[in-house]
């Protein structure tokens, strides 16, 4: 769990992804070439630690077993959430001010 928040920390937006999972290309595609945010996205599956990590997002976003762990974004070294999230919060109009009040959007 420490590195996953050492990596949370490093930038406005950072975005836990696996290489393979359509899900995470949709949400990272959302944040970064929609909306142009200079996010940090982790591929879990391209890092040694990898596996670590995933189940301490698993745990962080308190899923059980048949849970996914990723997609996993932090605003503002916070932990928003999952596919969900970031779309509830983009839908309800509330994701571009979480945005701009992390420093990850200049509009």
């Amino acid at each position: 769990m420490e590195r996953v928040m050492q990596l949370a920390s490093e930038r406005a937006v950072v975005v836990f992804t696996l290489s393979s999972c359509c899900m995470c290309h949709s949400v990272t595609q959302l944040l970064v070439a929609d909306m142009s945010v200079n996010a940090l996205v982790h591929e879990l599956d391209r890092d040694p630690r990898g596996k670590d990590m995933e189940r301490a997002l698993l745990k962080m976003l308190g899923g059980g077993r048949g849970s996914a762990a990723v997609p996993a974004v932090f605003i503002g070294g916070k932990l928003v959430g999952g596919t969900n999230s970031v779309m509830s919060l983009h839908l309800a109009g509330e994701l571009v001010p979480m945005l701009m009040n992390a420093g990850a959007l200049w509009v």
